[in-house]
């Protein structure tokens, strides 16, 4: 599944473009600008297992850094601190992944 099926590609690209610049990360504004905090604890759930790209049921560290990819195919990868900055966001039982419900508290905050 891709996003464009859970999103608006217009919306992806105004974000993806909005944290072009290296450093600029910031994950709960992104998911707001792509769309998916207004969306339901279904389609959150969709997004996350498109994320989860080993299909582990969480999303680790190295996932992380290519999460623009999975928004566009030519989405940037993220900087080890943004890579990190968004664990630590997510991750809050210390266990340095992010579950579906870390990500699901994450999207919506």
């Amino acid at each position: 599944m891709a996003m464009n099926s859970i999103l608006n590609p217009d919306d992806i690209k105004k974000a993806l473009d909005a944290f072009q610049a290296v450093d600029s990360f910031d994950p709960k504004r992104f998911f707001e600008m792509v769309g998916l905090k207004a969306k339901s604890a279904e389609d959150v759930n969709k997004a996350f297992h498109v994320l989860d790209a080993d299909n582990s049921g969480f999303i680790e560290e190295e996932e992380l850094k290519f999460v623009f990819k999975h928004f566009a195919a030519d989405g940037r990868d993220l900087s080890d601190k943004e890579t990190k900055a968004f664990l630590q966001a997510a991750d809050k039982d210390g266990d340095g992944k992010i579950g579906a419900e870390e990500f699901a508290a994450l999207v919506r905050e």
